[in-house]
């Protein structure tokens, strides 16, 4: 008997425990117009490798692996299948597109559902953010799946769903009609939000336009990706912007959250002027590098990292805590922006706990339009920190004007006392013109007499300048014959009187002067080519030398004079042969030697060879034209032959 009892009372255990975790069916009648499918109304099935069909899940064995839904939102892990049964109490005959099931989820890839019918079989319907948006049953945001005509009864539904994000799996049951009053009332709010983002833009926009400070620009640019990312969040810009591209979901949350990150840092440095801190502007930077290295990885490595939005959360905390320490520094239009970030960081913060199940207390419609609402507030006291701070600017711009009103009076003072000051000494300086100009009258008067006397003396001078002039010219002409005749007297001195080494150095200085003046004795009456007779020559090499025009045969100054094969300096030469000369040979080479600092060998082999051709010359005609010691350098006297017997002379 307590065997039998025992039995019993597990067997009623487990059936209230099974009625207790049994799924709860949702009772529909004429009454209700929308119901949201929560805990325990809704049983969710794993399907890891998703091969299971629609027969399989039917099945017995793979209806009892179904579990009952036991959080705010069902499970689902992105990537993999699941499926989702709803059970329904149909209390009244429900007609054909009466009402429909609605899932709100934008970013949900794929939805099959499998419908019950009135005669015991399903019909299949598609939808998912992968098909074209022309697809869809009603062409709305959500996707919606039409219930057929269902006589009174107990029903199930069944879903597959799949997603590459982490979703909210969020199925509605709603009537036709409060569907259309529903998408009215939710289209018209987004018109008012987005109409609200196109007129901050536009504003802001024309600001920039006006004033070109650079915070306006990223402003514009801030709200217009503000504004994509909740069109892409809602599904209207897959309704209304690519519709009929649908991979390009995998993308735009990812583009319009970059954009919007890089956007709302920019404007931040720009608007609380970041720069004044380096190392907070050193710390922004490198988040705006990071977050843009991140983009990039995703873009072309892993586009399923865009769908980790948690990442925002960087950015948007960096952003407000540079608004917090500015603030903190004293820049008064960084309240408002402190007040914007915090709606917009609060908004975030109820999204972020709506989306674990966390936010159950807080009203669905509020967890829905958190993040438009946010992003409203923080337009407006954005819009209000940009206003705050045109009026700091314009109250600097004031003060800089009523200090500049301020210095222009004081200016005008010191002008009106400097010009009165001015004034007194002007007429002084009046009064001491006149008396000076007076003086200079008188002065003026005394001096055009003086100019007269001066023009007359002007006149005997240019009348003696004149004749001065005239007797230049005379001098000129009597210096030129002086000279000339000086040159005459000290050439035939030369020729004539013995000079002293320094004075016959005047007439012959160097070797120049030298070769010329046995050029001009040399061809003093033509050139003859000695080789081939030709008399037309051209300048040699050598100094003075001449070259035969035919035969190209140069002719040194110095062949077939005395100085042939000359190995003193040539002036040096010149010089004993004058001594020689004008001392018919007495002068001994003792002598010549100390006169001119050469060995006495060399001495008495120049004088040898002089003293040769000044006796040669002795016996030759008396009519000789030309005159002096030089008569003897065209006569070349053979080289007296050295011997090792020193001969002793007079």
């Amino acid at each position: 008997m307590i065997r039998l009892f025992t039995n019993l009372t597990f067997i009623i255990c487990m059936v209230l425990s099974h009625i207790a975790l049994a799924q709860t069916p949702v009772n529909i009648n004429n009454k209700v117009e929308q119901h949201i499918f929560g805990r325990r109304e809704i049983e969710f099935l794993k399907d890891e490798k998703g091969k299971l069909t629609f027969t399989d899940v039917k099945k017995a064995d793979v209806q009892n692996r179904f579990s009952i839904n036991k959080k705010y939102y069902p499970d689902h892990t992105p990537g993999i299948t699941y499926w989702y049964k709803i059970k329904v109490n149909v209390n009244n005959e429900l007609n054909e597109r009466d009402a429909i099931i609605e899932f709100f989820d934008q970013t949900t890839n794929q939805i099959t559902a499998y419908l019950p019918t009135g005669e015991g079989q399903y019909v299949t319907q598609y939808s998912g953010a992968d098909q074209a948006f022309k697809t869809r049953l009603y062409q709305h945001k959500n996707f919606e799946f039409s219930l057929t005509h269902l006589p009174k009864g107990t029903y199930t539904c069944y879903f597959k769903v799949r997603a590459r994000d982490g979703i909210n799996v969020i199925i509605v049951y709603r009537t036709v009609t409060y569907f259309i009053k529903y998408a009215l009332t939710e289209y018209l709010t987004y018109g008012l939000f987005y109409g609200i983002i196109l007129i901050f833009s536009f504003h802001n926009l024309l600001m920039f336009m006006a004033m070109k400070r650079r915070e306006y620009l990223y402003y514009v640019l801030y709200i217009l990706s503000v504004g994509l990312f909740e069109m892409c969040t809602d599904g209207i810009a897959f309704q209304y912007l690519w519709p009929n591209a649908p991979d390009w979901n995998q993308y735009a949350y990812g583009v319009t959250l970059f954009a919007m990150s890089i956007f709302a840092l920019e404007f931040t440095k720009s608007l609380l002027h970041v720069h004044m801190l380096p190392r907070l502007n050193r710390l922004i930077n490198g988040v705006i590098a990071l977050r843009t290295a991140y983009f990039v990885y995703c873009l072309l490595f892993n586009k399923g990292l865009f769908y980790y939005k948690f990442v925002e959360f960087i950015p948007l905390s960096v952003a407000f805590g540079a608004g917090i320490i500015i603030w903190q520094k004293g820049y008064k239009p960084a309240r408002f922006f402190v007040l914007g970030y915090t709606f917009l960081f609060s908004g975030f913060v109820i999204k972020a706990l709506s989306v674990l199940g966390l936010a159950e207390f807080i009203p669905g419609v509020i967890t829905n339009y958190v993040n438009g609402i946010s992003f409203v507030l923080e337009m407006l006291f954005l819009s209000f920190s940009i206003g705050d701070q045109v009026r700091l600017l314009r109250r600097e711009k004031e003060a800089a004007h009523e200090a500049t009103i301020r210095q222009m009076n004081i200016n005008f003072e010191l002008k009106d006392s400097l010009n009165k000051e001015l004034e007194v000494k002007v007429e002084e300086r009046t009064r001491e013109v006149v008396e000076k100009s007076k003086e200079i009258f008188s002065q003026a008067h005394t001096i055009e007499e003086q100019n007269k006397e001066l023009v007359t003396i002007n006149t005997q001078l240019e009348q003696q300048a004149a004749e001065i002039s005239r007797m230049n010219v005379l001098l000129e002409k009597d210096n030129t014959e002086l000279k000339t005749n000086i040159e005459k007297v000290t050439d035939a001195r030369a020729l004539s009187k013995e000079l002293s080494f320094e004075e016959f150095s005047l007439q012959y200085p160097d070797q120049e002067k030298c070769n010329k003046f046995l050029s001009e004795i040399k061809w003093e009456k033509g050139y003859t080519c000695i080789k081939c007779g030709h008399e037309a020559y051209k300048n040699g090499r050598a100094p003075y030398s001449r070259r035969c025009g035919k035969c190209n045969y140069e002719e040194s100054v110095l062949y077939n004079t005395i100085f042939q094969n000359n190995r003193i300096p040539i002036n040096k030469a010149f010089y004993i042969v004058y001594l020689i000369y004008t001392t018919k040979g007495a002068i001994s080479s003792y002598q010549l030697s100390d006169k001119l600092s050469i060995r006495q060998s060399t001495c008495w082999q120049y004088a040898m060879r002089i003293k040769k051709v000044l006796e040669d010359h002795k016996g030759r005609s008396k009519k000789e034209t030309r005159q002096g010691w030089s008569k003897l350098i065209l006569d070349k006297a053979p080289p007296v032959q050295r011997s090792v017997v020193v001969r002793m002379e007079d």
